[in-house]
């Protein structure tokens, strides 16, 4: 995948966990970190399942799953 299209994906679900998990996005930037960061969590659990995602709305939904968990996560150490 070219690092475009893998930016693009992680400001897409970067946005997309923002608007589920805090009801607002991150900025373009925070996007981006979260979605990849998140792409690659959600990779390594959709991996564990044995779940695999070939195309580009998999891999939108699979680094949006990943960003959530992100999301989650940093939640709970910040209480």
């Amino acid at each position: 995948m070219s690092l475009l299209a893998f930016l693009v994906i992680g400001a897409i679900a970067g946005w997309l966990a923002g608007k589920l998990a805090q009801g607002r996005g991150f900025g373009l930037l925070g996007n981006m970190v979260i979605g990849v960061v998140g792409s690659v969590i959600g990779g390594f659990t959709f991996k564990l399942l044995g779940l695999h995602s070939s195309t580009m709305a998999g891999s939108i939904v699979t680094a949006t799953v990943g960003a959530v968990i992100l999301l989650f996560v940093i939640g709970k150490l910040k209480s």
